[in-house]
């Protein structure tokens, strides 16, 4: 029996391949804002090797000055007075630079008349004894009187140290002081304060109180030295002792030191 056979057949159609998932929709991120931006452009910070070393100078610099300021600000003795304060105290430095200049104006007239006199050997004698007379009166070892002030120190509370002491004495010569005695004991250049309260002792020899200074100088200048801020008067009263001060046209320091031969020092001159 006769089967037609059958004809080329078409090729098969190729799958077709699934169509692609359609992408996410990208979400809506927020904008940055101009205040992030700000932050992100300053920190971390960019700073180049230049700049830090610049930095730190100026750092030192400023640490430098306020120290400086601070210190100056912490030591001066002068910081607070009052105007009036200050012009008495600028009068003082003046006055002393005013006896500096007399006492050079003296000698170099001593010198001239030496120079210009006849009998230059009797005018050096007389030169001679009035400058051994200056000397014993620094030396403690003759009286001396003249105008000055009489310093007294009450001390109910024993609270008085030798250094207040010393200081009143130190102001005092920066004063113009030129002898001084304090109750019987003769202060000089080398004289020596140590203890305090019930056992103060002045080169040695015990004093009590009231302290009692006589001083000769000028007055206009003792009295004031004593009482500028901070000094010895003020230094005083928060001890809870007292002092008072009382000027005087005459001042008699007659309380002597012996004196004393130098173990080893001689004179130069030939």
């Amino acid at each position: 029996m006769y089967r037609p056979q059958a004809g080329p057949q078409p090729p098969a159609a190729a799958p077709v391949p699934p169509a692609p998932a359609p992408a996410p929709e990208p979400k809506d991120e927020p904008s940055e804002t101009g205040r992030q931006r700000l932050a992100a452009s300053l920190w971390p910070p960019r700073v180049s090797r230049a700049q830090l070393v610049v930095a730190l100078l100026l750092f030192v610099l400023g640490l430098g000055l306020a120290i400086q300021v601070r210190s100056t600000s912490d030591n001066s003795a002068l910081r607070g007075a009052r105007q009036e304060d200050l012009v008495r105290i600028l009068d003082e430095l003046d006055d002393r630079t005013q006896r500096l200049e007399d006492e050079k104006t003296r000698l170099e007239k001593q010198q001239s008349e030496l120079e210009s006199s006849s009998d230059q050997a009797e005018e050096a004698r007389k030169q001679t004894q009035e400058k051994e007379r200056q000397l014993g009166i620094l030396a403690g070892t003759v009286a001396a009187e003249g105008p000055g002030i009489t310093l007294t120190i009450t001390d109910p509370t024993g609270a008085v140290e030798s250094d207040m002491l010393l200081d009143a004495i130190q102001e005092l010569r920066a004063a113009g002081a030129e002898a001084i005695q304090v109750n019987d004991v003769r202060v000089v250049a080398d004289s020596y304060f140590s203890g305090g309260g019930r056992d103060m002792k002045i080169d040695g020899t015990q004093v009590t109180a009231p302290y009692v200074f006589k001083v000769i100088g000028k007055p206009e200048d003792l009295e004031p030295a004593l009482n500028i801020p901070g000094g010895i008067v003020q230094t005083l009263e928060k001890e809870q002792a007292t002092a008072t001060v009382e000027r005087s046209g005459k001042i008699v320091v007659d309380a002597l030191r012996p004196a004393k031969r130098p173990d080893y020092a001689q004179s130069s001159s030939q």
